[in-house]
């Protein structure tokens, strides 16, 4: 009898931001097949039934061939795996890639949601993705989107024009070609911008700053993925508040 796989999202990293769900789940699975982004949350997995086959922009790479296989033989092995992502599965994490595979295969599968990072990371570091004073929309975008791509799949120019806020994910890297696309665009150049870095992690960091300046801020602070980036009025929100702003992640501020 075949088992079953379970796309769960860990949140942004802090494990008491797991959902219960998930938390039963990694307690009682046989095998947790895990990313790098679960972060702190993966000190709730036990390391003999852990496996990593997590992704690093420039560093170790497990191919997704290789994790879409793995989940196949494990459950025709009759085993529960949990399939452990950052955030939520289904927002930049492959898991409608693996959904796919699963179902292509036969195979059993629930799909666990998690707070996706765009949302979370912004708001502990006191920055609403909405507020009704500010904007009426919001947009989220991969900063690191499929190599083999001959072009951008965003259209920066209209991301530009809609007056929303912009959340970009895995975007530190590109964080001058993006900016540079969205000022060519006509964004005003004074656009608040912010970088959460480990968001909900020991040591998060958040370096805020403008269109115009938020390249050099970067460099300076030395903000290093994981992070997410605000664009938008939105990212101005911190500096009202940040005085009064307590959370268990960040030691210090950086450059704001």
């Amino acid at each position: 009898m075949s088992g079953k796989v379970y796309l769960v999202g860990s949140g942004p990293g802090d494990p008491e931001l797991l959902t219960v769900k998930a938390k039963r789940l990694i307690e009682t699975a046989d095998v947790v097949l895990h990313d790098k982004l679960p972060g702190p949350s993966l000190d709730l997995v036990d390391d003999e039934k852990a496996e990593d086959v997590g992704k690093r922009a420039g560093g170790e790479w497990t191919p997704q061939e290789y994790t879409n296989k793995r989940l196949v033989e494990l459950a025709e092995a009759g085993k529960t795996i949990v399939r452990l992502k950052g955030g939520d599965p289904f927002v930049f994490g492959r898991g409608g890639e693996e959904m796919e595979h699963l179902a292509a295969n036969e195979i059993e599968f629930e799909y666990v949601p998690g707070v996706t990072a765009g949302v979370a990371g912004a708001g502990v570091a006191g920055i609403p993705v909405t507020h009704r004073a500010h904007n009426s929309s919001v947009s989220f975008v991969t900063g690191h989107e499929d190599p083999t791509k001959e072009e951008s799949a965003v259209n920066w120019q209209a991301l530009a024009a809609t007056g929303g806020t912009i959340v970009v994910y895995m975007g530190v890297g590109k964080l001058p070609d993006y900016t540079q696309v969205l000022a060519d665009a006509g964004m005003d150049p004074e656009t608040p911008v912010a970088l959460v870095e480990r968001a909900t992690w020991p040591g998060q960091r958040v370096a805020t700053g403008t269109l115009d300046t938020i390249v050099d801020v970067r460099d300076e602070v030395g903000i290093e993925p994981p992070a997410i980036t605000v664009i938008g009025p939105v990212a101005a929100t911190r500096d009202r508040v940040k005085a009064f702003l307590r959370n268990d992640y960040e030691s210090s501020h950086s450059r704001e």
